[in-house]
């Protein structure tokens, strides 16, 4: 019996020893570790592994460290606008029917394409007028030439040198005064003055760009002054922008504004203030500012109502989303995401968080990072909550 209870007590202080020393050999090389990541990562010498299975159910986000203008900015809204000399209202210039329309709303076009045809009896009775005149006018300028010579050479009657002066310069006006309707129509006048008359006059565009109305049916009679179609060129268009009293003072020609369109709600695009005007809008108190898009114009409608901001203090800088941090104390946490076979590790970074601004946050690196390297662009809260975890379980 003795000697039983004795193989047994060497038994135990045996398997205790055995005990001991693996745990101390495993306290050791756990220091070293803990060691070795204090040096590269800071206070936190941690990192959290993710299986695939993990990383894909926690809908994780790597990439690299985003750059963004970050800054202090004034918050404005507004809509795209083109110039007043982009826009046009195409009228018949005479009374006259419509009797074809050559193009539909939306469609492209170029300046000096037709756009409809008119016709009417007054069209055709002012060309005929014009080619009695004018042929009138031939006949009166040599009258007067020959009254002037008799005139200056003293032969001829002062009084009908006057006379013929006067019908002559009266008949020459009334020419010149249909030409320039007949040229408003666009019609061929060397045509008409040889004798050939134009049934239908064409409206042509003023410029190129686009139908953005048409306001006449086929058959309808038209008076001089209604307009049959809206023209629109977008080449320039530009953000018209609304500035309360409050922010004038920080406002300057040559800032950037950021902005989102209804018709592009998700696509951030960016402008460059080039005026600013002289003058308050009564409701609300504010001024007006046009910006010039720097980004493509495609798809963008004049009217589209926009948000934006403008730029006071513009700079480029490191930002990260602000769920991709998390605060500590009085510390401020990313994390830096490797892949390792099957599984993602992140380990925390320091860093200093300065100004936020649509969900991003500024942000200063207290140690060089790898442009190459991939950091997490959310659940930091989760992250540091499963680092913690395992560490509260290390020291249990």
């Amino acid at each position: 019996m003795k000697k039983t209870v004795y193989i047994f007590s060497l038994l135990v202080f045996f398997l205790s020893s055995c005990g001991t020393e693996s745990s101390e050999d495993e306290h050791g090389h756990h220091g070293h570790e803990e060691h070795g990541g204090h040096e590269e990562h800071g206070d936190h010498g941690e990192e959290v592994h993710l299986s695939m299975l993990q990383y894909k159910s926690m809908d994780m986000e790597v990439g690299k460290m985003p750059t963004m203008h970050i800054g202090d900015y004034v918050l404005t809204n507004g809509t795209l606008e083109v110039p007043p000399q982009n826009e046009a209202a195409v009228t018949a210039v005479i009374g006259a029917n419509v009797i074809s329309i050559k193009v539909i709303e939306g469609e492209k076009i170029r300046k000096g394409q037709v756009l409809a045809y008119l016709n009417h009896p007054n069209l055709i009775r002012l060309q005929t007028d014009y080619t009695s005149k004018w042929n009138q006018l031939k006949f009166m300028e040599e009258d007067y030439k020959r009254q002037k010579k008799l005139f200056d050479e003293n032969v001829g009657s002062g009084r009908e040198y006057q006379k013929s002066s006067a019908t002559y310069y009266a008949m020459r006006g009334d020419v010149k005064g249909l030409e320039a309707q007949l040229k408003m129509l666009r019609l061929n006048l060397k045509r008409i003055q040889e004798g050939h008359i134009y049934e239908n006059v064409p409206v042509v565009s003023p410029l190129s760009g686009y139908i953005k109305l048409v306001e006449v049916k086929t058959g309808q009679y038209v008076d001089p002054q209604k307009a049959l179609f809206e023209v629109i060129n977008l080449d320039d268009i530009h953000v018209d922008l609304m500035v309360y009293e409050k922010d004038i003072a920080k406002v300057k020609v040559g800032q950037n504004v950021y902005f989102k369109t209804e018709i592009k709600p998700d696509v951030p695009m960016r402008a460059k203030i080039f005026n600013i005007g002289k003058s308050f809008e009564n409701d609300p108190k504010a001024i007006h500012l046009h910006a010039d898009i720097i980004d493509q114009k495609e798809e963008l409608l004049p009217g589209t109502y926009v948000r934006g901001k403008i730029m006071v203090s513009d700079q480029l800088s490191l930002a990260l989303p602000e769920e991709a941090l998390v605060q500590e104390g009085d510390k401020m946490f990313f994390f830096t995401a490797e892949i390792e076979g099957n599984e993602w590790s992140f380990k925390p970074q320091e860093v200093i968080v300065g100004t936020k601004d649509n969900g991003f946050a500024q942000v200063k690196l207290l140690k060089e990072l790898n442009p190459e390297a991939k950091v997490a662009l959310n659940n930091a809260y989760y992250l540091i909550a499963e680092m913690k975890k395992s560490e509260a379980e290390h020291v249990h």
